[in-house]
């Protein structure tokens, strides 16, 4: 399983044109509280019903939290055929401690 860092996730958003999928999948309730600027939320309850609207082939970082919910989703789309998966390691609650210290928290 691939992971990246916060800081490597930001580097990347920085310097690259063609963006990753941001792809969230805590509750509609947890991403209204702080959410990464870009990110889709699909709840990863959701994620089942909602491979047909994700390309297979792009580069999709998976966040939740605190990385342990977005791992498993990750495993799950590699087992459907996802080929270019990440997980954001500590999620966006390491997002708000390392990259942005104004990011409401929970």
């Amino acid at each position: 399983m691939q992971s990246l860092t916060v800081t490597q996730l930001k580097e990347r958003l920085e310097q690259r044109n063609e963006k990753p999928l941001l792809l969230d999948v805590r509750e509609p309730w947890e991403f209204a509280i702080c959410h990464i600027d870009g990110s889709r939320l699909i709840p990863m309850r959701e994620i089942p019903g909602a491979l047909e609207n994700l390309d297979n082939e792009q580069e999709i970082i998976v966040i939740c939290h605190t990385g342990v919910r977005s791992l498993q989703v990750c495993y799950f789309l590699q087992h459907q055929g996802f080929t270019n998966v990440k997980n954001l390691t500590g999620g966006v609650h390491a997002w708000a401690t390392s990259i942005d210290p104004g990011m409401p928290t929970y």
